[in-house]
């Protein structure tokens, strides 16, 4: 009798009892009709439950992926020592500077997104490596090193695989976060490397660094791990849509290790940094604020006996500008531009960028030590037009 043992019983009779499972029983047995147990089977449902979104979110994006090196020829001042090195140890003082991270492809003809911080000031040199080997020369259309985005174009005649930027605005906290790049010059193995996180928070702001004039705005925060050459690869969400560019993480004092901050700037900003990058080569207000501003320091409060505050000094107004024509005038401090508290006379124009020609701008201000606000209605830039013979 299939699928039972005999056990005696006390009267002698034989008791029906039921064998322990066995994939083997299942496999020999077919007397019902049932489909018959295949141990392959089972390991091809496995296999097809490992796919889900997050890989195929990054099997789809991989391609656009690119590794950026730039180089840039630096003079050096001449040092009697580099003779002795050369001579004898045919050593000789290298003469470039060299800068090493990710990017990715945004488009089919060749343009590429990153880091202003990744292809550096006026590089000589921008080299790029798919993840296929392929190795192109590019030239740079243009940076923003306030915003630290830079784009770039291959110069290669051909269709590229690309990615596309998703709406920032909509990202959710605790949604998937994916990030891909080329972290340490790992690229050799023909694929970007991926860590996979949530989204921590976002509309992070960070006070400007006094030696750096980047300001990062609005960014988002992620859990997902950005390391050393991750800057601006893309980071995605699970359906493949690129929401922001990788491009730093916090240590918190602990060191040059990952400690759980990573933070990407958001993909609304790039698209709207990229299109005046596309343009015009660089990223400028379509607006004129009509006023000449500066960072408020210790010896401009005892100077000119102003409140000590953190904000911007308004130095000049243009009496044809809004600045003027909703109230402001020289000697006011400047306290928010929006919601944004101002940190820094670079903070300020990182902050005007968000605006366009005919927004209106709320600003509070301080004036003889009273607490005032307004509200600038920004009008377009005059650009002065040459006239002919």
């Amino acid at each position: 009798m299939a699928g039972c043992t005999g056990n005696s019983s006390s009267d002698g009779h034989l008791e029906q009892v039921e064998a322990p499972f066995s994939a083997s029983t299942l496999e020999n047995s077919n007397e019902d009709g049932a489909e018959i147990y295949r141990p392959e089977s089972s390991s091809n449902r496995i296999v097809e439950s490992r796919n889900n979104a997050i890989t195929n979110a990054v099997d789809s994006a991989s391609a656009a992926v690119v590794s950026i090196m730039s180089r840039r020829v630096v003079d050096r001042p001449n040092d009697p020592r580099e003779e002795f090195f050369r001579y004898f140890f045919g050593y000789e003082q290298p003469r470039e500077d060299s800068n090493m991270g990710s990017g990715f492809l945004i488009s089919e003809d060749g343009l590429i997104v990153t880091n202003q911080h990744v292809v550096g000031a006026n590089p000589d040199e921008i080299m790029i490596s798919t993840i296929y080997g392929e190795t192109y020369e590019a030239e740079l259309i243009g940076s923003d090193e306030l915003t630290d985005v830079a784009l770039l174009r291959v110069r290669e005649n051909k269709a590229f695989p690309f990615v596309e930027f998703s709406n920032s605005d909509d990202i959710l906290v605790g949604e998937w976060a994916i990030a891909l790049g080329n972290p340490f010059g790992l690229f050799e193995d023909g694929q970007p490397t991926v860590t996979v996180g949530v989204i921590s928070a976002k509309n992070r702001d960070f006070r400007p660094d006094p030696n750096n004039p980047r300001v990062y705005i609005d960014m988002i925060q992620t859990d997902a791990a950005i390391n050393r050459g991750n800057s601006g690869g893309p980071l995605l969400n699970s359906a493949g849509e690129v929401i922001g560019m990788n491009t730093f993480i916090y240590t918190g004092g602990t060191g040059a290790g990952f400690v759980g901050l990573s933070f990407a700037i958001p993909s609304n900003r790039i698209d709207k940094i990229i299109s005046q990058l596309l343009t015009s080569g660089s990223v400028v207000l379509d607006y004129d604020p009509g006023m000449e501003f500066t960072s408020m320091t210790e010896q401009l409060v005892y100077r000119y006996r102003l409140p000590y505050v953190q904000g911007l000094l308004v130095t000049s107004v243009n009496k044809d500008g809004p600045a003027f024509s909703c109230g402001i005038m020289p000697g006011d401090v400047i306290l928010k531009i929006g919601d944004e508290r101002v940190l820094s006379e670079m903070h300020a124009w990182a902050l005007l960028r968000e605006y366009d020609e005919g927004d209106s701008m709320e600003i509070e201000l301080i004036r003889d030590n009273r607490q005032y606000e307004t509200e600038m209605l920004l009008r377009p830039s005059i650009r002065a037009e040459s006239s002919g013979d």
